[in-house]
């Protein structure tokens, strides 16, 4: 925080409530990427990673992106909320992490693994939705007539987006299910991410549909892969902040946001290049990064935990945070509960 002071940072944003407001896009960062190393990365590891990373990747993208003086600013990449900065960088961060760390002991196998516990899939669902109208409406930096354009396209992103997977799921044999309308919203919020503010209301809903069905298909690639991403972080983060990333390049438009562009839709073509341009840089430099950090981690101390603490749960092993055993009384019946 040195040089942050209660001046205005924006209209009358004190500089000192963005700071907060930017640290929580700094943080929550690297906290997706554990998604995909979930069950198998040493705590200290981790932690390490996360100061690496903020250093090496999330600050220097947040800048190009951001600041008048950044590479990508300068080019004419427009990123309302952290599709690149955000999402791209810890999707392509997950994917390092998990080519680094390989897959878990207890997956091996290619076998599909039941979600442990739906009722918590669906709370925190909505509490990642209701947070996303901060980190999208927010990011408008005032309460006006874009944050809350931006909060609506969110909305409708989401679930567009939720019904979609749900629907594309059955329409390939697989039975709709509520952890398909999850998944699928989590993507359309991300994928919306950095045209919030850029693109109109019908055109949130496209960008909802057709980022769920990428995600989807990139999810079912991946499931025949060896790739063991745990919670599906590249497909659904690093996938959808790119598919999002481009469709800005075709939906945004100055109607919305004057401070934006038109894009392919409306006759600007350019524009469309610039975002794919931006794009790939991103991906780039944050799969390559990120990999060394990785590896770089792995020789200053063990990246993974061993076997046993693998076994053991990393709750047990790396916290010494475990769980009661007891009993649980299912339909008359007593189950153990191990």
């Amino acid at each position: 925080f040195q040089g942050v002071n209660s001046g205005a940072a924006w209209g009358t944003i004190p500089l000192s409530l963005f700071a907060v407001f930017q640290l929580m896009f700094a943080i929550i960062t690297p906290g997706l990427v554990v998604g995909a190393v979930a069950e198998r990365i040493r705590f200290t590891a981790y932690i390490l990673f996360i100061v690496l990373f903020a250093i090496f990747v999330y600050s220097p993208l947040a800048h190009w992106t951001w600041h008048a003086d950044g590479i990508l600013f300068k080019m004419g990449v427009l990123d309302f909320a952290g599709g690149t900065v955000v999402h791209i960088s810890a999707g392509m961060a997950a994917l390092a992490g998990a080519l680094v760390l390989k897959r878990r002991r207890s997956h091996l196998e290619h076998k599909e693994v039941p979600p442990a516990n739906i009722p918590y899939v669906l709370i925190g669902t909505g509490l990642l939705w209701f947070g996303w109208f901060g980190f999208n409406a927010g990011s408008a930096l005032g309460a006006n007539a874009l944050a809350v354009s931006a909060f609506i396209t969110t909305n409708i992103a989401a679930g567009s987006a939720g019904l979609s997977w749900m629907f594309f799921d059955a329409a390939r044999g697989k039975k709709p299910s509520v952890l398909g309308f999850c998944i699928g919203a989590v993507v359309g919020l991300v994928a919306i991410t950095p045209g919030a503010g850029f693109v109109s209301i019908p055109s949130s809903i496209f960008i909802g549909v057709f980022a769920a069905i990428v995600s989807n298909l990139v999810v079912s690639w991946k499931q025949k892969t060896s790739l063991d991403d745990t919670l599906d972080v590249f497909p659904c983060h690093g996938v959808g902040g790119m598919v999002g990333m481009l469709l800005t390049g075709v939906f945004a438009t100055k109607t919305v946001n004057g401070a934006g562009a038109d894009g392919l839709l409306y006759g600007n073509p350019e524009f469309f290049f610039t975002q794919l341009k931006g794009m790939v840089l991103v991906v780039v430099f944050s799969f390559v990064v990120s990999f060394v950090i990785f590896k770089l981690i792995n020789l200053i101390l063990p990246i993974r935990v061993t076997a046993d603490e693998e076994e053991e749960g990393l709750d047990a092993s790396q916290h010494n945070e475990k769980y009661s055993q007891g009993t649980l009384i299912v339909a008359g019946q007593e189950v153990s509960n191990d």
